[in-house]
């Protein structure tokens, strides 16, 4: 696991110790970051269930603004911090210890630019996350904003959503990336 561009290029990130957490793969997240391109720039991240990190830390290398991460779990959230400080990409983050259920029926500051959900698998977690963001789309979307779910494939069921579309999708083997929007 490695930052794969940007001002932290090469570097290694560590593993949440144990089985907990899936870490995306360099493949699925190179490909991520090759659609978003330069759009990453001055972005403002929220990652949800982030485990390692990695995602937002990828997003802050390629010259997002700011990210928060969050985590329910202890371990995660030290090795969040510490992949922050090794990578030296620290400033303008904030790591949360919070379930990301709480964290959504809150006000944030301000909208997010990019929302990732990367949940455990086979809960059916990111339908709940989808619905929350659905609901209240302006408290946490700018208005070119972008939600990407990571699942499996065999996760992915259509959502009846009224304010997020589903714009894209991409498979990578056993991983499902899909991009919602928001619609007026």
């Amino acid at each position: 696991m490695r930052v794969i561009s940007g001002r932290a290029r090469g570097h290694k990130l560590k593993r949440v110790p144990g089985d907990t957490t899936r870490p995306i793969t360099d493949r699925v997240k190179e490909s991520l970051f090759n659609i978003l391109g330069d759009w990453v720039v001055g972005t403002r991240w929220l990652d949800l269930f982030a485990g390692t990190g990695q995602v937002g830390i990828e997003a802050l290398s390629r010259g997002a603004a700011g990210a928060v991460f969050l985590d329910t779990s202890r371990v995660a959230v030290t090795t969040i911090q510490d992949n922050l400080r090794q990578t030296r990409l620290a400033e303008g983050t904030e790591v949360l210890r919070q379930d990301a259920f709480v964290y959504l029926r809150r006000q944030p500051p301000r909208p997010f630019d990019v929302i990732y959900v990367a949940p455990p698998q086979y809960k059916g977690l990111w339908l709940e996350v989808l619905k929350l963001l659905d609901a209240r789309p302006e408290a946490f979307l700018t208005e070119e904003a972008v939600v990407i779910v990571q699942l499996d494939p065999r996760e992915y069921q259509e959502l009846p959503l009224t304010k997020l579309a589903l714009f894209d999708q991409r498979r990578y083997g056993n991983t499902m990336l899909c991009f919602y929007e928001v619609i007026e």
